[in-house]
């Protein structure tokens, strides 16, 4: 009976209503598994040993019947008759405890991947937390304001003292054998000398600091000694870095809760490849009588360009009711305009950016996110912070790329025609970098040998004149399975839940609002796209 009422409950709603949880009521069961979030996330965070978190393996095998406990009591809690988006917030711990679970028998960062213990961050992250493996420990130096408070010359002091203790334990843990990830991780902690360097300098602004002046240099000493270590034992690691298809489509499934497989992610990834490709073709015969872009090429030309393009922007999205428009989205993107590159030194972004700086601003659609996240936090506490392990890649780097050809399509392009062959370029590039890391973890390509998928099949050459960005994004989709592909998978996967929202106003003879679309987007949080669909639609989880 209660079944029934509730099924009742939903029909009298509409499929097509944003299922809020301000709008049900909550079971009282629900309190158990906010606990039960509550005890996961303080398991997740591993204890201290000699200062820093403890990786070693003794305490993972310590550890695995608490996690099992965990898994037992999120599974002994009956959802059937909850709300859908309470029912969502149990899938999401369920999601996260998989995560848990693949690391521990499957990738092993803390084994395999020298990169999981670089400490420092210099920038904050677009999306709700770093990208890839991430140790517990991390420096945020974007988060310190100078001169330094008291309370911060401590904090400061108290972040660099960890990286020694860390380094320490990582030579006894990383016995893995992965040579791609070992190889390329040294190139991290290369950077963490540059980055602990800025530090330094922006130090010598303030006074007072001995003990952070020794906490800096004996971080320093243990990085390059570090170094050195990784180059040492490099020649002996000879393994593979990929996980293989079957554990990756696992993981694909059970922890970031897209429905498809390896090869459901090549096929897709080349259809976008060819299709993006032949777009393009057909873009530029529309264009064929129109003068070439010009691109920006002093300062003063990229801050006209790029002023002129916040307005442009912020403009279409409210004379056309895209997006609903909050006053904290503009300063967000005011906040990542970006910079004057000279043309020699231009990447594959910054050389879209000076032509047109709006199909990287609709990318930018992140700081819109996170200025929601600050902002109003969500009603759950389950959703109100970042997931782990990179869940929300699908949502937040799928409507971030989704949204570049939505945009376009919408008009954002009608004054700068040219501006649409950017599009299918960038598009074209995300195909052909994720096709280059499945291979990678199907182990059928070697991270360089990925890479040059990723150079070949990236249009007019614009991915050969910057190796650092290819063995960034190449490093870190081998050390994040799915995050390759996310960009497309995850706008693949909104699409579809357009299509299904736009069918159920169609038959209920409603009109399809974009503005409206975007609200309920958003405000289901930053969670799987399969998980928002349920939500917005009813049409359940597969």
């Amino acid at each position: 009976m209660k079944r029934i009422l509730f099924i009742i409950y939903v029909l009298l709603m509409g499929t097509n209503q944003m299922y809020g949880q301000q709008k049900n009521p909550q079971p009282l069961e629900y309190r158990d598994l906010v606990e039960l979030f509550n005890d996961w996330r303080d398991f997740e965070n591993p204890p201290p040993l000699n200062g820093a978190p403890d990786y070693t393996a003794d305490r993972f095998k310590k550890d695995h019947t608490a996690f099992k406990d965990l898994q037992n009591r999120l599974a002994q809690i009956t959802i059937d008759d909850w709300p859908i988006p309470y029912q969502v917030d149990w899938h999401v711990v369920r999601a996260e405890m998989n995560g848990y679970d693949f690391n521990y028998r499957v990738l092993r960062p803390w084994v395999r991947d020298p990169a999981y213990y670089q400490t420092v961050w210099m920038y904050q992250s677009d999306v709700p937390a770093h990208e890839g493996p991430t140790n517990h420990a991390t420096l945020e130096f974007w988060t310190y304001a100078f001169p330094l408070s008291s309370a911060d010359q401590t904090r400061l002091t108290n972040d660099l003292k960890v990286i020694p203790a860390l380094l320490d334990q990582a030579r006894g843990n990383l016995t893995g054998n992965a040579r791609d990830l070992w190889v390329a991780g040294i190139e991290n902690f290369k950077q963490q000398v540059v980055d602990l360097n800025k530090i330094a300098e922006k130090l010598k602004l303030s006074k007072d600091q001995d003990a952070l002046s020794v906490s800096l240099e004996n971080a320093m000493t243990a990085t390059k000694d570090f170094i050195i270590w990784l180059e040492e034992q490099a020649p002996d690691k000879t393994g593979p870095s990929g996980i293989g298809k079957e554990d990756y489509t696992w993981y694909q499934q059970n922890v970031h809760l897209l429905p498809l497989t390896w090869e459901d992610e090549v096929r897709l990834l080349q259809r976008e490849l060819d299709r993006a490709w032949t777009s393009l073709k057909l873009e530029e015969q529309n264009n064929i009588d129109l003068p070439p872009m010009s691109a920006a090429n002093t300062p003063e030309e990229f801050a006209q360009l790029t002023e002129k393009g916040v307005q442009r922007f912020m403009n279409f999205l409210s004379d056309k009711e895209i997006m609903p428009i909050k006053p904290n989205m503009e300063p967000a993107l005011r906040e990542h305009m970006g910079q004057f590159v000279p043309a020699d030194q231009r990447n594959f972004f910054a050389i879209g950016m000076h032509y047109d700086p709006l199909p990287l601003y609709s990318h930018f659609v992140h700081w819109f996110d996170l200025a929601q996240v600050r902002d109003e936090p969500h009603e759950s506490p389950i959703r109100r912070g970042a997931l782990l392990y990179n869940i929300f890649d699908s949502k937040n780097e799928g409507i971030a790329t989704g949204v570049e050809e939505m945009f376009m399509h919408a008009g954002l392009y009608e004054d700068s025609p040219r501006s649409r062959e950017i599009i299918w370029i960038m598009i074209a590039q995300r195909a052909a970098r994720g096709l280059g890391s499945l291979y990678a973890h199907a182990n059928e390509m070697t991270m360089a040998e990925a890479g040059q998928v990723h150079v070949k099949w990236t249009p007019r050459g614009w991915m050969k004149r910057e190796p650092h960005l290819l063995q960034f994004e190449q490093h870190l989709y081998l050390r994040q399975p799915g995050y390759g592909t996310c960009y497309i998978t995850g706008k693949y996967l909104i699409e579809k839940l357009v299509t299904e929202w736009a069918k159920q106003l169609e038959e209920q003879e409603k009109p399809f609002v974009m503005k409206d679309f975007f609200r309920a987007f958003n405000d289901a949080g930053n969670i799987p796209v399969e998980l928002v669909r349920w939500q917005m639609t009813g049409n359940k989880l597969n």
